[in-house]
């Protein structure tokens, strides 16, 4: 088995490169089954979320792999509902107790409205105590960055957002590059946008290297250092989706996948309304 290339985060910490999303995996059984599925077939790193309602399976799926934890990297994120130092303080350790972890690998701010200072100290502690190795945000704007950054004492480590092939993040990725922080793609195939995978230059690249149009879209926002965790509950999709490293794009190739950029997303973080419409879609305590 082919070992996953890593990433150099800018507190000298090595993600993998590619990792395993949880995202609408159901907490019944089907996301113990698929963490199962992609750490057999050769991923060492998950994302999860207390919002996905499925750190449970995903904690008892890793310690029933046999795999020794310092070899999985496990990623989990902070509600809105829990924001500011105290609150965010207890959700961490909540986190850890679900997952039955000592630490987390990474931990992000999930939706970045209200308290966020209050919640990233929080973090930065829980960092400091061995809790957490890497700390990050997620769905951060160029607008917001500069909202909520300037006052951290410590900078994110990443920042996870939406990315793929229709939206390719340049504005922010400038930003990010200037202070090293790793942009990580949640939806990095379009969340199986047809249109996007029938794009002649990628269906043409695809019947070159031997690969389908999803494994031409990983390897693409590979070589773009953007770390990326497709999510499957598929064991056949999950297994095509690590096989990405075999071939390389040529820069003339690279060129031609970022011209499909529309500089537009499905999801906008800088829309009024969007901190209550998140609210009132999850509510992370609702059997507390």
């Amino acid at each position: 088995m082919t070992q996953t290339p890593t990433i150099q985060l800018n507190d000298g910490n090595q993600i993998p490169a590619i990792g395993f999303g949880t995202f609408q995996i159901p907490d019944d059984g089907t996301t113990y089954q698929a963490v199962k599925d992609a750490l057999a077939a050769g991923y060492r790193h998950i994302d999860t979320a207390v919002a996905y309602f499925n750190e449970d399976e995903v904690g008892r799926a890793v310690r029933d792999s046999g795999i020794p934890r310092d070899q999985i990297w496990i990623t989990s994120k902070l509600w809105l509902q829990d924001y500011g130092y105290e609150a965010a303080q207890a959700a961490i350790d909540r986190s850890l107790t679900q997952l039955g972890l000592d630490y987390l690998d990474l931990y992000l701010i999930h939706q970045p409205y209200g308290d966020v200072p209050g919640a990233w100290r929080a973090m930065e502690a829980a960092q400091q105590a061995g809790k957490l190795k890497s700390i990050g945000v997620s769905n951060m704007t160029p607008t917001i960055w500069q909202k909520f950054v300037p006052q951290f004492a410590t900078l994110p480590a990443v920042n996870q957002v939406e990315f793929n092939p229709y939206f390719q993040q340049r504005e922010l990725r400038q930003i990010l590059a200037q202070h090293d922080v790793k942009l990580e793609a949640w939806a990095p195939l379009g969340q199986g946008n047809r249109q996007l995978f029938q794009e002649p230059v990628i269906t043409q690249l695809a019947a070159k290297y031997g690969k389908d149009a999803g494994q031409i879209i990983l390897r693409f926002e590979n070589q773009e250092s953007i770390i990326v965790f497709p999510k499957s509950v598929h064991e056949a999709r999950i297994k095509s989706n690590l096989d990405i490293f075999d071939f390389t794009l040529t820069d003339d190739e690279l060129a031609q996948l970022r011209t499909l950029d529309t500089g537009k997303g499905q999801h906008d973080p800088d829309a009024p309304g969007v901190q209550e419409m998140l609210l009132d879609a999850f509510d992370v305590h609702a059997n507390d």
